[in-house]
């Protein structure tokens, strides 16, 4: 039996949130951690390697074999880990927690 004036609604669960959503919102709003969301991972690790590939095709065409392929694939890495690191960045700030 419920005590008068008890409310009728059923009482839902307070949000989740432990350590490691605590660890993500630092690593997203404050920075200075590795960043340990898998799909985040993911994501910048496929920009990473599209990058690479079109940094060696490019560089390929525009230097001589092998030079301009190697040159060409190491600017595509450093690009693709910048511009995805950026983004990710932008992402992680505007997330909700």
């Amino acid at each position: 039996m419920r005590p008068p004036g008890a409310n009728d609604q059923p009482s839902t669960p307070p949000p989740r949130r432990g350590p490691d959503a605590t660890y993500n919102m630092v690593a997203d709003k404050i920075g200075g951690v590795p960043n340990v969301r898998k799909k985040d991972n993911l994501y910048q690790a496929a920009a990473i390697g599209v990058f690479l590939i079109i940094g060696a095709v490019v560089g390929g065409f525009l230097g001589e074999w092998p030079q301009g392929v190697l040159l060409g694939a190491l600017a595509g890495l450093i690009a693709g880990t910048l511009i995805s690191g950026a983004v990710l960045t932008v992402i992680g700030l505007c997330r909700r927690s």
